[in-house]
């Protein structure tokens, strides 16, 4: 057999194989085809990309899918807000129920002059490695511990460790949600933007400790609590805590806190 004739039929050969080999993935495309919705592609475009996991879902990708499905609402990003919440309602055809902007908090005012610090650390600048470790650099074992995770991890540069403590710029926060998971004491959480009344102390030891551990905690004195005429503070155990949905921004906690731990309203809303 010829060169030719071998190479004629190897190209016939291969041929016939591509062509099997076509007709089977186009058959079974077609078969296990699985419709995607265009409204999927649309909301997907809408939301900002982040991947950030703050919707509960595991990207932007998931949540586009989950919106469409109707698992999950429209509003359902807390980076985007208010703006993509409307795009996506357009698109869905339902109205947007728009939630009013979140912004993170720390529950802490212990400063490394209020709490002290128990020595002088040389280590990661991590709260989780320090915290994993069993170190605690400040007297007050509930306080922020201001090596930073929060810093690392905050996509908008919306934090700053001052004087030892996380600091939130307001503006900047897009309630993203990855500040209140690095933070292994718990004291991030995200509060309405328009509430600034708010208990700066995560201490549930009685007065006296905290007092011995931190001039700026909160010690339990309910001062607070009778000065709200609208039912918004009250004690978790020794701990006050503030109601967002009934609290006023009246500031009169505020005023009365003799620890000076729960922040005042802005000025506007005082005149108001």
């Amino acid at each position: 057999m010829s060169a030719l004739v071998i190479i004629l039929i190897t190209t016939a050969v291969i041929t016939v194989i591509g062509v099997v080999v076509g007709a089977g993935l186009v058959f079974t495309g077609k078969k296990f085809h699985v419709p995607v919705d265009e409204r999927e592609t649309e909301v997907r475009e809408c939301l900002p990309g982040n991947n950030c996991g703050a919707c509960g879902y595991a990207g932007c990708d998931a949540m586009a899918a989950a919106i469409v499905s109707g698992e999950a609402p429209v509003n359902g990003c807390p980076v985007g807000g208010a703006p993509v919440a409307e795009k996506i309602g357009g698109i869905m055809g339902t109205d947007a129920e728009i939630l009013e902007r979140k912004v993170a908090f720390v529950r802490c005012k212990g400063t490394c002059e209020a709490s002290g610090l128990q020595g002088n650390y040389v280590g990661i600048n991590d709260c989780r490695s320090a915290a994993l470790a069993g170190i605690n650099l400040k007297n007050c074992d509930y306080g922020c511990m201001g090596l930073g995770s929060c810093v690392n991890v905050c996509p908008q540069g919306a934090i700053r460790i001052i004087d030892g403590v996380a600091v939130v710029n307001r503006k900047l926060c897009v309630a993203c949600g990855l500040c209140v998971k690095a933070c292994p004491k718990g004291l991030i959480e995200l509060v309405p933007e328009s509430k600034h009344v708010a208990v700066q102390c995560q201490n549930r030891d009685k007065g006296p400790q905290v007092k011995k551990v931190c001039s700026a905690g909160c010690i339990g004195c309910t001062l607070c609590t009778r000065q709200c005429e609208h039912d918004a503070i009250h004690m978790d155990g020794n701990l006050a805590r503030v109601d967002y949905e009934k609290c006023t921004q009246c500031g009169k906690c505020a005023e009365k806190c003799p620890a000076h731990v729960i922040t005042p309203p802005c000025p506007a809303q005082k005149e108001a």
